[in-house]
């Protein structure tokens, strides 16, 4: 068995579900038996020969996430290629005093909960603060973003420039996305107005380059394979012509 991760013992309940259900849902999902210790938190899991390889080294993660408060349908999203966590421990930048911890949580979460709402709609990750933990989930993209502007807070920044900082990002990413989209277009404008013009030229090019590929690997001193090299398709042929 291989040993995921210890949770407290107050989320033991959450993990395993209304008779079980969530541990199965979880044990489907990944493929794996789960064994979880209700005496010290540690959950194990026992894996089939046929398990995904990715989905073993996430799968900490999922478990983790539900320790530190994720909901358990959200944090099977971990599994997939695309989705990633970032914990943060708020003590390496509080200490361990309570009240500390305490304020520091309000901070992030924010009045009604607001400036948690606006970090996660601006970056499009999910926030979790669980005890002095916080989860960041997210792509890659969202989560660096996401991740930078919680540790802007956590520094001790206004909420307002952490929040512009978050709107500047998103225009960032929207004028990228917009670029990008606008890019391949005129690419594949080009590409299929041409060919049109000329019936046959992608297929053409295609076998040029086809052909040239095969002459880069064809051994100048091998008679039989520079005689294969140069035989002709059906549909080519060659014409002299003098000037």
């Amino acid at each position: 068995m291989e040993l995921l991760a210890r949770i407290a013992k107050d989320r033991i309940g959450v993990l395993i579900g209304k008779s079980g259900e969530t541990k199965l849902e979880i044990e489907k999902a990944a493929n794996c038996t789960l064994y979880i210790d209700s005496e010290t938190g540690e959950v194990n899991a026992k894996w089939s020969d046929d398990s995904d390889p990715i989905i073993r080294i996430k799968m900490p993660d999922v478990i983790r996430a539900i320790g530190r408060g994720m909901a358990p349908p959200r944090a099977i999203n971990l599994l997939e290629d695309d989705v990633h966590l970032k914990m943060y421990d708020i003590r390496e930048w509080v200490g361990r005093q309570p009240n500390q911890i305490k304020r520091m949580r309000g901070r992030i979460i924010g009045r009604n909960g607001r400036i948690r709402e606006l970090i996660e709609e601006l970056s499009g990750v999910e926030l979790v603060v669980y005890r002095s933990t916080v989860v960041v989930v997210g792509d890659l993209e969202s989560l660096a973003i996401g991740s930078a502007a919680l540790e802007r807070v956590l520094d001790g920044a206004e909420h307002g420039t952490v929040l512009k900082f978050l709107e500047t990002e998103r225009r960032r990413q929207r004028m990228d996305r917009q670029t990008l989209v606008m890019h391949e277009e005129r690419t594949s404008s080009k590409s299929s107005g041409f060919d049109a013009l000329v019936p046959g030229l992608a297929a053409a090019r295609e076998r040029r380059n086809e052909r040239r590929f095969k002459a880069s690997q064809v051994d100048p001193e091998d008679d039989e394979a520079v005689r294969e090299m140069m035989e002709l398709a059906d549909d080519e042929l060659i014409k002299w012509e003098e000037e």
